[in-house]
C-alpha cells in the first residue's frame, strides 16, 4: 500500500489514489499526518497567540474569534492607498540567517510534531494573501473599496509584495525542500466573493500566477486554500496551475466544479460541521454517517480528499473539538483506506 505521503502526492498530480487521502490540514504532536504545512518561525503570526506579520500588521486572538489570529481592526496602517509607497516596506529577506531557521523548524517538525518526511508530505507555505494583506494593512471596508476605485495603486502595491513573496518562496524551496507549495488567500464570504471576478482577474490571479509558475518551474505541484463561496475564482486558479483546493466549504457547488475539472482539481474537504442544538452534546455515529456519506458523494472517480473538523466559538478549554476532529479522522482513514476497493466501479 502506498504510504499517506505518496497517495496524496499522486492526488495533487491529478492522478488516481489507492486510497481517499485524508488532508489533516492542522495535524497535532504524536499524529502522523498525510500533510503538514511548514513556514519559517519568524513567520508564525497566525498562531494562538497572535503577532506581527512582516509588515507591521498586529495580529490578535480572542474567545470570539476562536483563537484564530486575525488582523487588528483599529489603528489600521494606512487609510489611503495612494501612499502605499511611503508606508509599506517589503522586508530584506536576505538578512535572515536561513540556514539556522531551517534546522530549527525541521527539528520542530521532527522532535515536537513526530513528523516523518518519509511518510508525511510537507506544504511550503508561501501564503501570497494579496486580499488579506491589503485589509490587514487598511481594514475590509477601505480596502475593498480601494480596489474598486483606485486598481492602478493597488496593482502597483500587489506587484511589489510580489517580489517579496517569490523571494520568500525562493528561501523556502532552497532551505525547506517542501513535497508541494501551500498558497492561500481567503477571497470570499460563506454566500459570495468578496470582490467581483474582474476584480479578481485583473488585481489577484496574475500575482497568484507568478508564484504558481514559480513552483512549477521548481516542479512543485500547488495547494490553494480558500474558504468561503469561492468556486469561480477557483476555477481559474485551475486553469491557471493549482491542484488542490482546500476547504472546499459546502456553499459552493462542488460537484458542479468536480464533473468540470474530474482529477485536476483536487478537492479537499466538502463537509461542513455545524453543532447542533445539544452541543457539547453530539452524537458520534451521527458525525462518522456524515463523513462516510461525504466520501461516498465525492470520493469517486479521484480528485478528491477528506478535510473536515469542528471549529465552535467559545471558551478557552472546550474539549469537544478535538474529540469530534478525532472521530472524522478515524472514520475518514478507516472508511476510506477501503473505499476504492470496496467500491470498484468508483475508479476511474
Amino acid at each position: 500500500m502506498l504510504s499517506k505521503k505518496e497517495n496524496y502526492y499522486r492526488l495533487l498530480e491529478g492522478k488516481m489514489p489507492e486510497y481517499v487521502p485524508v488532508f489533516d490540514m492542522m495535524p497535532y504532536p504524536g499524529m502522523e499526518p498525510t500533510a503538514v504545512m511548514t513556514n519559517p518561525g519568524f513567520l508564525d503570526f497566525h498562531g494562538p497567540k497572535g503577532g506581527v506579520d512582516p509588515w507591521g500588521v498586529k495580529f490578535i486572538t480572542n474567545p470570539e474569534t476562536g483563537y484564530s489570529a486575525i488582523p487588528q481592526n483599529w489603528d489600521f496602517m494606512m487609510d489611503d492607498i495612494t501612499k502605499w509607497r511611503d508606508i509599506i516596506k517589503n522586508p530584506d529577506l536576505d538578512e535572515i540567517d536561513w540556514k539556522t531557521w531551517a534546522e530549527k523548524d525541521a527539528d520542530f517538525l521532527k522532535n515536537v510534531m513526530g513528523i516523518d518526511r518519509e511518510k508525511t508530505l510537507v506544504l511550503g507555505v508561501t501564503s501570497a494573501g494579496f486580499f488579506q494583506d491589503l485589509v490587514g494593512f487598511m481594514g475590509f471596508v477601505e480596502g475593498i473599496c480601494a480596489m474598486v476605485e483606485e486598481p492602478e495603486e493597488c496593482y502597483a502595491l500587489f506587484e511589489y509584495m510580489s517580489e517579496y513573496y517569490l523571494k520568500l518562496q525562493h528561501y523556502i524551496i532552497d532551505y525547506y525542500s517542501p513535497d508541494a507549495i501551500y498558497l492561500l488567500d481567503d477571497t470570499a464570504a460563506k454566500r459570495t466573493p468578496f470582490v467581483s471576478r474582474d476584480i479578481f482577474e485583473e488585481l489577484l490571479l496574475p500575482f497568484y500566477k507568478i508564484l504558481i509558475d514559480d513552483a512549477k518551474d521548481h516542479g512543485l505541484p500547488v495547494q490553494f486554500h480558500n474558504c468561503g463561496h469561492c468556486d469561480e475564482f477557483m476555477l481559474e486558479l485551475a486553469e491557471a496551475g493549482v491542484t488542490a483546493w482546500d476547504p472546499v466549504q459546502e456553499t459552493n457547488d462542488i460537484l458542479a466544479v468536480k464533473e468540470k475539472l474530474g482529477k485536476k482539481l483536487a478537492l479537499c474537504g466538502c463537509w461542513d460541521w455545524r453543532p447542533p442544538s445539544t452541543y457539547p452534546e453530539v452524537d458520534e455515529a451521527e458525525i462518522r454517517r456524515q463523513v462516510r456519506e461525504t466520501i461516498d458523494k465525492y470520493a469517486p472517480g479521484g480528485g478528491f480528499a477528506m478535510c473536515g473538523g469542528a471549529n465552535v466559538i467559545g471558551k478557552a478549554g472546550d474539549e469537544m473539538p478535538a474529540i469530534i476532529r478525532g472521530w472524522v479522522l478515524d472514520e475518514a482513514y478507516t472508511y476510506g483506506e477501503t473505499f476504492y476497493k470496496n467500491h470498484p466501479e468508483a475508479v476511474y
